[in-house]
C-alpha cells in the first residue's frame, strides 16, 4: 500500500477536509493581521471567535455534502442578527460550490448551489457586510452574490467534466489492452495448436521409420550383421529425435477438437527453393542464397525454417511494394539460419497491427531454443532473421 501524507489523507477524507477547515480559518487571521488597522472591520475579535463555525461545514464536505450545505446555510444568522461577518464563510460557501459541482451529478450540483447562494444573495443584501460602500443597490448585491457562485460553480462542473473525460480514456486504454492481449493469446494458441499437429506428424513418420528399420534389422541379422548394425544405428538416432519432438509436442498443449491434419508430407529445406520460385512468379523479385554446406536436420528443424520463410516472404509480397527480396540459408558448425530481408516500405497503417505472423515465427524458434530478429533495414526494407543452435549431426543442440 502507498505511504506517506498524500496516501494517508487519501484514505481519511474527514481528517483531510477538518484539516482544510482549519486551514481557511489560518488564512483568515493571517489575512486579517496582515492588513492595515485602520482597514480592519469592527467587532474583528468576534468575528475570529465565530470563523471556526463557520469553517467547520468544510469538514464534512465531502462524506456528508447535504448536511455540510445546512449547517453553511445556517451560519448566515450571524450577519443577520449579530451583524458578523467572517471572512471563513465566504470561503466555506466557494469551497462547498466547488465540491459539490464537482464530485456529484449535475442535478445534486445545481440544487447544492441553489441552496447556497440564494439566501446567501438575499442576506448580503439585507445585512451587507461591514464597510460595504454605501448607495449600494439591492439588486448589485444580489447578482454580485450569484456571480460568485456561478463563478465557483462553474469552475466545479469543469473539473467534474476533465475527470469524467479522463475516467472514459482510461477505461477506453484498459478494454483496448484487455482487448489486445486477447488477441495475442489467441494467436499464440492457434499457431501453437498449428505446431503440435506438423510435430505430431513429424513423431508419427519417426515411429514409422524405427518400425520399418527394426523389421528390417531382425530379418538381416542372421545373414548381414553389418546391415543390421547400421540399421540399429539409424534406429538409435531417430529414437532421440522422437523423444525431443515428443518432449516439444507437449509443451505445445495439443487440444482433443483439432481438425484433421494435412497428410501431405511437410516442406523442409528443400521446400525453400520451390517457395522462392513461387514467390517470384507472384510478382516479388526474390534470389536464394546459401552460404555453407547444407546437412542432415531434424525434420521439426528444417519445417520451422521453411515456415519462417513463408511468412516473411508472404508479408514481402503484401506490404513490400515495388521491391526485391533475398533469402539467405546459412550452416556452421553450432547452427542454422535464415534470414529474409526486402527493399520495400513494410507494413503500411492498415497493416497487420496484432502481429500474428511475428508471434507464430518467434513460438517455432523458442520451441527449437533459437533466436528470432524482426525490424526495419537500415537504408529501407524490412527483415526478419531466425537462428537455431544444432550439432554436427543436425540435431537440436539441448
Amino acid at each position: 500500500m502507498t505511504s506517506g501524507p498524500k496516501a494517508w489523507l487519501r484514505r481519511h477524507p474527514l481528517a483531510a477536509d477538518a484539516l482544510l477547515a482549519v486551514g481557511l480559518v489560518g488564512a483568515e487571521i493571517v489575512f486579517t493581521f496582515l492588513t492595515p488597522r485602520e482597514y480592519w472591520p469592527p467587532h474583528l475579535m468576534a468575528a475570529l471567535a465565530w470563523s471556526p463555525v463557520c469553517a467547520a461545514p468544510v469538514a464534512l464536505r465531502r462524506v456528508a455534502p447535504w448536511p455540510a450545505v445546512a449547517a453553511a446555510v445556517a451560519t448566515l444568522a450571524l450577519p443577520v442578527l449579530l451583524d458578523l461577518a467572517p471572512a471563513a464563510q465566504g470561503l466555506t460557501f466557494l469551497v462547498l460550490t466547488y465540491t459539490v459541482a464537482a464530485t456529484r451529478p449535475l442535478r445534486t450540483a445545481v440544487a447544492a448551489a441553489l441552496a447556497l447562494w440564494l439566501p446567501a444573495a438575499v442576506v448580503n443584501a439585507v445585512a451587507p457586510p461591514d464597510g460595504m460602500m454605501e448607495g449600494v443597490s439591492f439588486a448589485y448585491l444580489v447578482v454580485n452574490s450569484l456571480l460568485t457562485g456561478a463563478v465557483s460553480y462553474s469552475v466545479g462542473r469543469a473539473v467534474h467534466g476533465r475527470r469524467a473525460a479522463t475516467e472514459a480514456l482510461r477505461e477506453r486504454a484498459r478494454a483496448a489492452e484487455e482487448n489486445q492481449r486477447s488477441l495475442a493469446e489467441q494467436a499464440v494458441a492457434d499457431e501453437r495448436r498449428r505446431i503440435a499437429r506438423e510435430l505430431h506428424d513429424v513423431v508419427a513418420h519417426h515411429v514409422s521409420v524405427m518400425g520399418v528399420l527394426a523389421t528390417g534389422a531382425r530379418r538381416v541379422l542372421p545373414k548381414d550383421r553389418d546391415a543390421a548394425d547400421e540399421a540399429i544405428a539409424t534406429i538409435e538416432a531417430t529414437s532421440r529425435a522422437t523423444l525431443r519432438e515428443l518432449r516439444r509436442l507437449l509443451d505445445v498443449l495439443r487440444t482433443d477438437a483439432e481438425p484433421a491434419a494435412d497428410l501431405a508430407p511437410q516442406p523442409g529445406l528443400a521446400g525453400i527453393e520451390a517457395l522462392v520460385d513461387q514467390v517470384r512468379e507472384a510478382g516479388l523479385p526474390v534470389t536464394l542464397r546459401v552460404e555453407g554446406t547444407p546437412g542432415a536436420l531434424e525434420e521439426g528443424v528444417a519445417l520451422t525454417l521453411y515456415r519462417i520463410a513463408q511468412e516473411a516472404l508472404t508479408n514481402a509480397l503484401k506490404h513490400a511494394g515495388t521491391a526485391t527480396a533475398e533469402v539467405r540459408l546459412t550452416f556452421d558448425e553450432g547452427a542454422v539460419g535464415v534470414e529474409v530481408a526486402d527493399t520495400g516500405r513494410g507494413p503500411g497503417p492498415g497493416g497487420d497491427r496484432i502481429g500474428h505472423g511475428l508471434v507464430g515465427m518467434r513460438e517455432r524458434v523458442a520451441l527449437y531454443g533459437g533466436v528470432l530478429r524482426t525490424g526495419a533495414r537500415p537504408g529501407g526494407g524490412f527483415r526478419v532473421s531466425a537462428r537455431i543452435p544444432v550439432d554436427g549431426r543436425g540435431a537440436v543442440a539441448a
